[in-house]
């Protein structure tokens, strides 16, 4: 069977698995409350919980999950090599299909706002420039992950995708900034591809909240050409900051919550 069937026909399983209800699931030391499968995969089980989304391997779970979600050793180990080269495969295809990162375009402007206020601003913008405008509306064609309820806080969002590598990179970063902020702040992640591609993703684990929208509303009104981009926006709805998230820190997200609380 070629890997692109054999992908496929996984891919086909994962999307048959129909959604579940755990009120707990332990994964080794990690203990995840008010979770809904979404599928299930001879190597994994896929989900979403109040905080963000993730998988874990059924190897990690207890035997009695285990055997509820018909986990075969044998099997699990042939699908897994099998995955890891449709994964090598599906690697080499981007690498050669897509610059990492994407490339400005040749009037491409950087950051247009002064930084005269004494806030930071990213050294280039691939983006119209909101700074210290009112956001657009977040306008989502599904939620991935339970909406969060941003009233009175600062909200971060971060416009990215499964194929791209520094999107993927900057997500265990993004995770850390919410588990510090996450009291005054919470996070969003729109990717522009279809529910299941972004479901399909295994690593990094996403935390925060996810939503995709696949007519790119948001991110046309924002005129986006690179990603990943994010926006920050406070709790009278005005963006204080635009750019890659590569650009930001724990010290200047700090900054920019303490200023505009």
């Amino acid at each position: 069977m070629s890997l692109k069937i054999w992908t496929l026909l996984f891919c086909a399983a994962l999307a048959a698995r129909a959604d579940e209800k755990l009120a707990v699931l332990k994964v080794d030391d990690d203990v995840y409350s008010n979770v809904t499968v979404t599928a299930v995969s001879p190597t994994d089980i896929f989900f979403t919980y109040p905080h963000g989304m993730g998988n874990a391997k059924l190897k990690d779970l207890d035997p009695a999950l285990q055997r509820h979600f018909h986990y075969d050793p044998a099997e699990a180990k042939l699908v897994a090599n099998r995955q890891a080269q449709a994964n090598a495969a599906y690697l080499r295809m981007v690498v050669s299909a897509a610059p990492d990162p994407i490339p400005p375009a040749a009037n491409e402007p950087q950051s247009s706002a002064a930084a005269g206020d004494g806030d930071f601003v990213a050294p280039r913008l691939y983006a119209s420039s909101f700074r210290g405008q009112p956001a657009p509306q977040l306008v989502v064609e599904k939620w991935l992950t339970p909406r969060p309820d941003s009233t009175g806080k600062f909200v971060l969002i971060d416009f990215w995708a499964t194929w791209c590598g520094p999107c993927r990179r900057s997500i265990p970063e993004i995770n850390d900034f919410y588990a510090k902020f996450g009291d005054r702040m919470d996070v969003i992640g729109v990717s522009d591809e279809p529910e299941a591609e972004v479901r399909q993703m295994t690593s990094p684990q996403i935390n925060y909240a996810v939503a995709i929208d696949t007519h790119q509303r948001m991110m046309r009104t924002l005129a986006i050409t690179g990603i990943p981009h994010c926006i920050l926006i406070d709790p009278k709805g005005i963006v204080r900051y635009e750019g890659m998230p590569q650009y930001l820190d724990a010290q200047k997200l700090e900054h920019f919550l303490d200023k505009y609380k």
